[in-house]
């Protein structure tokens, strides 16, 4: 992913050199570029800003050297015809930054920053880029209150980005289940000493019964949502209820965190070029992402991968469910599913056998009744 930065105060950004975004930097997982904004001035004291029209405190940034530094980071792209950057502009008018939009900007090649400070930009700016540029513009807050300008909000919105990209996290599972990836908080964490000042951690944690630290860990977030932010609680929040939808571009930085916790390693490229070739189905409760199994048709045949699930709900119940789902979606003509798990666990084989695939050569195959 390559980044680009325009501010009046480049050191500001130098945090972007430090930790897991450093490394990535250092790794080649992100290009990273801050430009200063008073590089496109023309005049000997190096103006970006002047007096509102129609009165009113403070100041307002010109939207020339604006106009200039667009251009010359637009300019950036190698060949000329690649797609241009989309431009994210942090303001207190913005859109809610949430963890969803973290991930629709994870799956974007280029992102530009631009960093507004005074009283904001001059409007036009935001005009010129998608009418001139043919950029896209978001406007983004980080809350509900007012900061001195936008490098502050680049710094957590970079960060919150970057590390959904493929590789800047070593350990892809550590985020499947952290807060707001499904709409609620993260339950509460403990680490040794097992006694610290006459605090004990949690005896269910010390069990080793997997499905029941499972089952605790949700309901102390769904306790702790409740309690501090009650306004993200939705019915379906607390539902068994499983929905099942078609993958969207926007889903695939989620996919691909799911995928590799899995034990599965493709890149996010490789599954943006799946959406063309085939169908995949992700199965969410609560927002959250569980798993997902994908089809392609060819011939009289439909392809189907295992399906892959998050470690803590992998289970017989939900991977019958999406194998059920990927013999629903089935077309006429289509005469058998053929499933590729060369070395299937036996919980899997169990499954298999369960939805009605039984080994032939290598693969599993289930005929459809209807042409048997």
């Amino acid at each position: 992913m390559r980044i680009d930065v325009v501010s009046i105060f480049p050191d500001y950004l130098s945090p972007l050199d430090l930790s897991l975004i450093g490394k990535a930097r250092q790794d080649g997982l992100l290009d990273v570029h801050v430009h200063d904004l008073r590089d496109f001035t023309h005049d000997r004291h190096r103006t970006v800003d002047d007096t509102p029209y129609g009165g009113g405190a403070g100041m307002v940034m010109k939207p020339q050297p604006w106009a200039e530094a667009l251009e010359h980071v637009a300019a950036q792209a190698d060949p000329p015809t690649t797609k241009r950057p989309r431009l994210v502009v942090p303001g207190p008018g913005g859109a809610p930054f949430t963890q969803a939009l973290a991930r629709e900007l994870a799956a974007e090649p280029w992102l530009a920053f631009a960093c507004g400070r005074y009283e904001g930009i001059d409007e036009r700016v935001y005009e010129f880029a998608r009418e001139d540029l043919g950029v896209d513009v978001s406007v983004v807050s980080l809350g509900d209150y007012v900061l001195n300008g936008g490098e502050v909000a680049v710094l957590a919105i970079v960060e919150a980005v970057a590390r959904l990209v493929p590789g800047v996290i070593g350990n892809a599972e550590s985020l499947v289940e952290e807060s707001h990836e499904d709409g609620l908080l993260e339950y509460p964490i403990y680490t040794k000493p097992r006694e610290w000042r006459g605090r004990s951690v949690p005896e269910v944690l010390l069990s080793g019964n997997h499905a029941a630290i499972a089952q605790w860990r949700h309901e102390q977030r769904l306790a702790r949502t409740a309690a501090r932010r009650p306004d993200l609680l939705h019915p379906s929040s607390v539902g068994q209820d499983v929905d099942v939808a078609t993958a969207v571009s926007g889903d695939l930085p989620e996919l691909l965190t799911v995928l590799h916790a899995a034990g599965r390693g493709p890149t996010l490229e490789s599954l943006r070029a799946e959406l063309d070739t085939g169908t995949t189905w992700l199965a969410r409760r609560g927002g959250r992402l569980l798993g997902a199994v994908r089809v392609e048709a060819d011939g009289e045949t439909l392809h189907v991968t295992a399906p892959a699930l998050v470690p803590d709900l992998a289970g017989d119940e939900l991977a019958r469910h999406l194998l059920d789902v990927a013999a629903q979606s089935a077309v006429s003509g289509i005469r058998q599913l053929v499933l590729d798990d060369p070395r299937p666990t036996d919980a899997r084989t169990r499954t298999y056998r369960r939805a009605g695939y039984r080994p032939t050569s290598g693969y599993w195959v289930k005929r459809l009744s209807r042409y048997e």
